[in-house]
């Protein structure tokens, strides 16, 4: 018989005991994209803090695993799908809540529209045709069969998609590990070329970078973690799923910190800080500061394999990511948040089929609109990611400190796991949010500008500001849910 707290999880009707520690692990890993982010985002982190990447990449893991550890305790105690929606709602009420669901289906639409187009871009060149990589209609065309695809991976079952998350994230790592190695053998045999330098003991530390550096990186390395809590959106799938959603998504963000500071590491170490070449300072690199480096580090197998595993990752990445945006309007649907056809669950699959085809369709609708109308707005639109990811992981974390609020002083561990660690999580997610926002204002921040205002800014505050009036539609609607009513009670919050 379930705990006083679990039991008051209502079902769903998805399939129970379907997934195990590494599991669901594979899942939470595949949505964070590592070799994608990694070469997205690793030369504008260069770019911004010069040699202290990896430390960036260390000090954007702490908030990560406070929050980590946040969602870990709320997990153990409200094994919900819903994630951020359900426990800000329990927190906070159903305003806070409904908001954090939008924000995290914000997030989910934008990176899926982005990475099914890198997917799309790096099979080509694996392919060894770069010049169609080049043309906009071939491009759009392929990452909308992608976005497709994928969504019907996800509606055909958990047990499907894992399977094939296993055998994805296999080939990321087993990539990325090799190709760090290999590059820091021939750096520390010195046979890297005069490009390369010896790794610093300074480049782990952020000293004397400035607060603006510090926050555009930190939101930069966010991109690059997120996508961790996929494990906990699965979670009413996963076996023991009162533990190990929290405990997977807790050596999620462990995993990902190693292998980004060793790539990063070895990126630095190999590639210089020139700016003609495979220097990081080239501007010609900061799109892809990793593949460049596969053939001087291992010739053209390597460089073959680097554009596969970042194609590999993006694709990858489209498909986790659909899973928990699918089931977050699932359990708002259960609540009565949103209307009842998205609490569908297909009767074979035992899928969110109606959540899982919006979620694709809007992600198809979104890349569409974008990349037809600007290239640019839809390469800005990545940049403004972050700002959705702080929003939602900060309400999580608060929603921690709140939901615990009358057991938080019962114990040493109920103070540093429930009130510490949750509280520095979610002010570090307000601080990058509030920093990044005023720095993403400027008009000459990114490519391109509305209205005299930065387009980044504009596409990351108004694609949150847009859930208000849908909010609002909801309500009209749905008012049992706004009025407090649907939300089971929990009997006890220890």
């Amino acid at each position: 018989m379930g705990s006083p707290v679990t039991s008051m999880v209502p079902p769903k009707g998805l399939r129970s005991d379907s997934l195990g520690l590494l599991g669901n692990m594979a899942i939470g890993l595949s949505s964070t994209a590592p070799a994608y982010s990694l070469a997205a985002t690793l030369g504008y982190v260069v770019a911004t803090v010069h040699d202290r990447s990896p430390a960036m990449f260390a000090l954007a893991f702490v908030p990560m695993l406070m929050v980590a550890v946040a969602y870990r305790e709320l997990a153990d105690a409200v094994p919900d799908c819903g994630t951020t929606f359900t426990w800000g709602s329990k927190a906070f009420g159903p305003w806070v809540g409904w908001m954090g669901g939008w924000g995290l289906a914000v997030s989910a639409i934008i990176v899926l529209a982005n990475v099914a187009e890198i997917s799309g871009v790096y099979l080509m060149r694996f392919l060894g045709v770069p010049e169609l990589a080049d043309s906009r209609w071939l491009v759009t065309g392929l990452g909308c069969v992608l976005i497709v695809a994928m969504t019907w991976v996800s509606y055909r079952g958990i047990v499907v998609s894992e399977r094939l998350q296993n055998v994805l994230m296999a080939v990321q790592f087993a990539v990325l590990v090799f190709a760090a190695a290999a590059a820091l053998v021939l750096v520390y045999s010195g046979r890297a070329g005069a490009q390369a330098v010896r790794p610093s003991w300074s480049w782990l530390s952020p000293a004397g970078l400035s607060a603006s550096q510090i926050a555009a990186a930190v939101i930069l390395c966010i991109f690059l973690y997120w996508g961790w809590d996929a494990c906990l959106a699965v979670g009413e799938e996963t076996k023991g799923s009162a533990s190990t959603p929290g405990r997977a998504a807790v050596l999620s963000t462990v995993v990902l910190l190693g292998t980004y500071v060793l790539v990063a590491v070895a990126v630095q170490a190999y590639a210089g800080f020139g700016s003609t070449g495979i220097g990081l300072n080239n501007t010609e690199n900061r799109d892809d500061v990793l593949t460049v480096l596969g053939a001087p580090v291992g010739g053209a197998v390597l460089a073959g394999l680097l554009l596969l595993t970042v194609a590999i990752s993006a694709l990858s990445s489209t498909q986790s990511t659909v899973l928990p945006t699918a089931r977050g309007t699932l359990a708002m649907a259960v609540y009565k948040a949103v209307p009842d056809r998205f609490a569908r669950v297909d009767p074979k699959y035992l899928t969110p089929s109606f959540g899982t085809v919006v979620m694709g369709a809007s992600a198809l609708l979104f890349y569409l609109t974008l990349s037809l109308v600007s290239r640019n707005a839809l390469e800005d639109s990545i940049t403004s990611l972050g700002l959705a990811v702080a929003f939602y992981y900060a309400i999580t974390a608060f929603a921690c400190v709140w939901y615990f609020r009358r057991t938080l002083f019962r114990s040493v561990r109920n103070v540093v796991l429930r009130l510490i660690f949750p509280l520095l999580g979610g002010l570090t997610m307000v601080w990058a949010f509030g920093q990044s926002a005023v720095d993403m204002i400027a008009p000459d921040y990114g490519s391109t500008t509305i209205g005299g205002i930065g387009g980044v800014f504009v596409l990351g505050v108004g694609m949150l500001v847009l859930g208000v009036p849908l909010m609002l539609a909801c309500a009209v609607h749905r008012p049992a849910f706004f009025r407090g009513r649907t939300l089971p009670r929990d009997a006890a919050r220890d």
